[in-house]
């Protein structure tokens, strides 16, 4: 299945659009999450926070799912695919990722704001939560910017290379790609997968 050029036009202005929108949406959530532990002024504290619970609900998480659900139609509807490249294929991984575990966090941020909002927090309270808001901030920021970068350079080629030489000789086990890319693919592919682990687990913004 293949778009006519102007929905697929459409659909990549408004997949780089959500996608570069969710990243700055993090990077000011980053800066707000810093100026939260940072400050001494109570009124700004509170004022980060609740800055914080409001941007997650309604522009990270609406940014995240409509930059996923562009990505994957636009991947369908040009000749890319959405299982054909392994650069799309990590790409895909690392939004879905990404978006699930802005869910998990949703919650303790959520619960920060709420504190926030009926009272002052001082510079030791849920000091550890605060922390690792501004941890995972960074960690979303570095994902969704390797995204970014993957979806510009575009590495490691075909997928059907490797499935085209395993055909190719029935009954011969055919190896895996062993480039550089492939094995950074398989290491970035490793990292997702625990960082999801430990964070379902409640080892993340959760756990306090």
């Amino acid at each position: 299945m293949t778009f006519g050029p102007a929905f697929r036009k459409l659909m990549l202005t408004a997949h780089i659009t959500f996608s570069v929108g969710w990243l700055g949406a993090v990077a000011v959530f980053l800066a707000l999450a810093v100026t939260g532990l940072t400050s001494h002024e109570a009124p700004l504290v509170r004022a980060a926070y609740l800055a914080m619970g409001l941007s997650g609900w309604l522009v990270l998480v609406p940014s995240s799912f409509a930059a996923l659900l562009t990505g994957v139609v636009q991947a369908l509807g040009t000749p890319w695919g959405l299982f054909k490249h392994y650069w799309v294929v990590v790409k895909l991984l690392l939004t879905v990722a990404a978006t699930v575990l802005l869910l998990v966090h949703m919650q303790p941020i959520s619960y920060l704001a709420e504190v926030a909002a009926k009272s002052d927090l001082s510079s030791t309270e849920l000091r550890g939560m605060r922390l690792r808001l501004i941890a995972d901030a960074v960690a979303a920021f570095v994902v969704l910017l390797a995204a970014t970068t993957i979806s510009v350079y575009k590495p490691w080629g075909r997928i059907g290379n490797w499935l085209q030489q395993r055909n190719a000789e029935p009954g011969a086990v055919a190896a895996l790609p062993t480039s550089r890319g492939q094995y950074v693919l398989l290491a970035l592919l490793g990292l997702v997968v625990v960082f999801i682990i430990v964070h379902l687990l409640g080892w993340g913004l959760g756990h306090h």
